[in-house]
């Protein structure tokens, strides 16, 4: 123990104090220059992971609004260019996907379906095309600037065309089922049909044969009685 009274010693007596205090702030600033660099390599590795993002952004942005553009003369591509054009799709819906921007997903889903619709459309006319090019190209560039706001735009997008789908398809479910109800129905109605007039059609040939079979006998008793006034002539 006489080591610990001796430090006990030493830290308390009055010359020791600017040792000390020159130690405490020698600590103090490596401590403190050691966070301020700490915060400095942090704050530019976040500048540095932000610049990379939007740099991917910008040209997974840039590479969809090409891909509108080719989309709107689809009949007239090559299938090669189609197949390119739809691998560049591809990769860049996987990039938007990937970002680390809250509701990526969304804007990745909503470009997919506007391209999808403009591959359908590529028929119409060239000015509906561009404005349709124009209208994509200027909502892709709003979400890169504003994320959360554009985010609120494409969610809203996708729940009405997910509800116009769903009615369309239980319209033509319906038409369907009416049509199988038309179609089930016109054989039993056919037999009704057939039911209903065929009895009187029986009756009819019954008669008929009634009255062809009178007939047949008046006529047999007119030759009969012509044969006995002939045979009673040539008696006589």
């Amino acid at each position: 123990m006489n080591w610990w009274n001796d430090f006990i010693s030493w830290v308390t007596a009055a010359d020791t104090r600017p040792t000390l205090f020159i130690a405490a702030v020698i600590a103090v600033s490596i401590i403190l220059s050691g966070l301020i660099a700490a915060g400095i390599g942090r704050s530019g590795i976040k500048r540095l992971i932000a610049q990379r993002d939007r740099e991917q952004r910008s040209a997974a942005i840039a590479t969809l609004i090409d891909a509108a553009t080719e989309a709107t003369v689809w009949n007239s591509l090559t299938p090669q260019e189609r197949v390119l054009a739809d691998r560049a799709v591809g990769q860049a819906d996987t990039v938007i996907r990937l970002l680390p921007v809250k509701g990526s997903s969304i804007a990745a889903d909503w470009a997919s379906h506007q391209l999808a619709e403009m591959k359908r459309a590529s028929s119409r006319s060239d000015a509906e095309l561009d404005a349709v090019v124009g209208e994509f190209r200027d909502r892709l560039l709003d979400w890169q600037e504003r994320p959360s706001r554009a985010r609120k735009v494409f969610q809203s997008d996708l729940e009405r065309w997910a509800f116009s789908g769903e009615s369309e398809g239980v319209a033509s479910n319906n038409d369907a089922s009416v049509e199988q109800r038309l179609e089930s129905a016109t054989p039993a109605a056919s037999a009704l049909r057939y039911s209903e007039t065929s009895p009187a059609d029986a009756t009819t040939q019954k008669l008929i044969d009634d009255v062809a079979a009178l007939e047949a006998a008046k006529k047999r008793q007119q030759s009969t009685a012509t044969d006995d006034e002939t045979g009673e002539k040539s008696a006589s």
